[in-house]
């Protein structure tokens, strides 16, 4: 085979923009200063040839419903849609520390432990510090297979060879390609890695878990489209420090990406929070201004949460704002509707908006939550402990309808709460359909002054 011929060329690390010259800003992502030269190799004319294959007609392929791999971690199965699909690329990123490794390891011991051959490849760590993870989690068996090594070309011949039921691969970072010659991490090892995985998945129909680096943004190291070139794109987030962490499904051709899990990291591994609702409320302030309850919907699942807010006198000209675990732009927003819909003068005081807990959401039915809780720290006046609210707020400060209202009444009204303030048009459909859950009082609210009655 001929070889290709050698040059240099520039990517951009955001995106994978690939230029012959370095530019400021990449004209892909249209960000600055991302380009890096890398050494690259064109293949020849006789090396992009494939094999033969002809075109099939729609009817002609065979349908069946997909092989789906059960790890036994209810949460993970629920993100990923069901259980792990038969020759599928998973890409699971997250902080240092967040228990991208611990978590795969678990779902090795799972699938070992049902029979099923398994093979743990790690660049990062030795045999030894894998087995000392091992040891704290639990036991394994014989079925598990262990391997150090960041060569692609030994890891897939001992792929071929053991014809493993599934793949863990930590971290596709450190695995080069010989053929191409620039260092490990860069945007051309990152991509030929993932692309010589995607194939080997595909066409020995072995499922495959890769690990991602993170940058500081909290998006995937390396080039953008290697969110692309996988089936599935799933996030660990939460505080590396605190014990709960989120798992979040971004992209997923095999099921919703709306849905999330939620563990708690333990000594001997990483646990599943069943009643999340409950794990996120635990700690809630008594009798305290500024604190209320909202019901958000991930996917098909309602938690409920705590929105905590501060608003004090700003000892400068100019008050601060600030907001965690949700879009600071739409709590500026939503102040401006309470100084211009209700009239209360906070143009002089400071702001804090806080979802406790460190979890982060951006759903609109949040915005009757955030109001009532900076409503409720600014008159100094605590909402009532059993009340639940839910609705999205427009600029003309009416409250607007939302979407499975009744999953979040009913998980409100498991956890014990006796009062609903959600949107009038929600309560008037849920009346005429006849679906109002018994134990839990519906207010329906047509507009902020009237939830800010309400409480």
């Amino acid at each position: 085979m001929a070889k290709g011929k050698r040059t240099t060329v520039f990517f951009c690390q955001n995106c994978g923009y690939e230029s012959s010259k370095w530019l400021g800003q990449c004209p892909g992502c249209r960000q600055w200063n991302t380009f890096v030269e890398e050494a690259a190799e064109i293949p020849a004319r006789a090396a992009l040839g494939g094999g033969k294959r002809e075109p099939s007609s729609l009817s002609a392929i065979a349908m069946q419903e997909e092989d789906r791999i059960c790890t036994h971690i209810r949460e993970l199965d629920r993100v990923l849609g069901g259980g792990l699909v038969s020759g599928s690329l998973t890409l699971v990123g997250g902080d240092p520390g967040i228990g991208k490794s611990t978590l795969l390891l678990q779902v090795c011991r799972h699938l070992s432990n049902d029979g099923r051959k398994v093979l743990y490849i790690s660049g990062e760590e030795s045999l030894k510090q894998i087995k000392l993870r091992a040891m704290r989690i639990g036991e394994f068996n014989d079925a598990l297979l262990l391997l150090c090594e960041t060569s692609l070309s030994l890891i897939e011949d001992v792929i071929l060879r053991q014809r493993p039921e599934a793949v863990v691969i930590d971290s596709i970072q450190t695995v080069y390609c010989e053929d191409v010659a620039a260092a490990p991490g860069s945007v051309s090892q990152v991509r030929e890695a993932t692309a010589a995985l995607m194939r080997l998945a595909k066409d020995e129909n072995i499922p495959i878990f890769i690990v991602g680096h993170v940058t500081k943004e909290g998006t995937v190291a390396g080039p953008r489209m290697l969110e692309h070139m996988v089936d599935t794109v799933l996030y660990f987030e939460g505080d590396r420090h605190a014990s709960y962490r989120i798992l979040r499904g971004v992209k997923n051709r095999f099921g919703s990406t709306n849905e999330i899990g939620v563990f708690e990291m333990c000594q001997n591994g990483l646990r599943e929070v069943e009643n999340a609702s409950e794990f996120m409320l635990s700690g809630r302030p008594q009798g305290a201004s500024g604190s209320v309850v909202v019901c958000s919907m991930e996917g098909t699942r309602p938690i409920l949460l705590e929105i905590q807010a501060l608003v004090c006198r700003s000892s400068f000209g100019i008050p601060r704002r600030q907001a965690a675990g949700t879009d600071f732009n739409r709590v500026n927003l939503l102040m401006a509707v309470l100084e211009k819909r209700v009239g209360l003068r906070m143009g002089d005081c400071d702001a804090y908006v806080n979802i406790a807990g460190g979890i982060r959401m951006l759903e609109p039915a949040l915005d009757l939550g955030i109001a009532l809780a900076v409503v409720s720290s600014f008159r100094n006046r605590p909402v009532e402990e059993k009340t639940v609210v839910f609705g999205e707020i427009g600029l003309s400060g009416e409250v607007r309808s939302v979407s499975m209202a009744q999953q979040r009444i009913m998980e409100a009204a498991k956890l014990g709460f006796s009062t609903c303030i959600l949107p009038q048009t929600v309560k008037e459909s849920l009346a005429a359909s006849g679906a109002v859950p018994e134990g839990i009082v519906l207010k329906g609210v047509s507009s902020v002054q009237e939830a800010i009655e309400e409480i």
